[in-house]
């Protein structure tokens, strides 16, 4: 379980990353933050932010159309 969850099922990008990229500024070095989207663009999107970003794409898997991605914090 994340330390943090983004809720942005229904939003089309760039809000995915943009709300993943304002929670994990709340988050601690070393917690977890963890992203719902349904926007297939996310299965792109967020890894390219964290290498970016220097944050550790730790975990994507899809359940149900809906895309997870659990980051830690750098």
């Amino acid at each position: 379980m994340a330390d943090h969850t983004v809720d942005a099922r229904g939003l089309q990008c760039p809000m995915p990353v943009i709300k993943l990229s304002q929670a994990i500024m709340t988050a601690q070095p070393g917690e977890t933050v963890e992203l719902i989207s349904t926007d297939r663009g996310s299965c792109s999107d967020v890894p390219a932010w964290a290498a970016d970003m220097g944050h550790a794409l730790e975990e994507q898997f899809e359940i149900d159309n809906e895309f997870h991605f659990v980051l830690v914090r750098s």
